[in-house]
């Protein structure tokens, strides 16, 4: 019985882990990249659209993101977008085009985003435990009830850290490879 719960459980541990690498992905890293921009949203005629949805967003060399927008008439839109967006992105227009050039990251510039890393993957790890917490006080709950024996509870505690540990080194994994590219010059 208790192995339903971990079951159970599974998907959101995955559905932490994605959102965890889906944050770290925007974290700039000195290359150029669609995921820095495509999110933004634009104020596209009175409504809030991401850019990935009325722009072609592409990347010709290692430190320039070119946006080419669909309707010509939205440009200044998109640039004013970029600017407040808080990337610290200096877009520049260039014809029907905004030009995005990546300047390289200074030491200081990669520590902070080091201390960045750092806290999205303490949040994720937050986000695990409060998971396994839940689950842990189901599989209590199940021997209170009388449906498993208080040996299959501490089976249940073993089986459900087993799961949790695997998701913990995962974790640790992405954030290793993250910071040892945020670092890599």
């Amino acid at each position: 019985m208790y192995q339903e719960i971990i079951d159970k459980i599974k998907p959101e541990l995955e559905k932490s882990i994605d959102h965890l690498k889906e944050t770290l992905a925007k974290l700039r890293t000195g290359r150029a990249t669609p995921v820095l921009v495509e999110d933004i949203l634009v104020n596209y005629y009175n409504s809030k659209v991401p850019l990935k949805q009325i722009a072609t967003i592409s990347i010709p060399d290692a430190r320039t993101i070119v946006i080419q927008p669909w309707d010509k008439g939205i440009i200044k839109d998109i640039e004013k977008a970029i600017s407040s967006s808080g990337g610290g992105l200096n877009p520049v227009i260039n014809g029907t085009k905004i030009h995005i050039n990546l300047s390289p990251l200074t030491e200081e510039t990669r520590k902070d985003l080091v201390k960045i890393l750092h806290k999205e993957i303490e949040k994720t790890r937050v986000n695990v435990r409060m998971i396994r917490e839940n689950a842990w006080r189901q599989i209590k709950n199940l021997e209170k009830e009388g449906s498993i024996s208080e040996d299959d509870k501490f089976q249940g505690k073993d089986k459900l850290q087993e799961v949790i540990n695997e998701f913990n080194n995962r974790i640790e994994k992405i954030g290793e490879d993250k910071e040892k590219e945020i670092m890599t010059i």
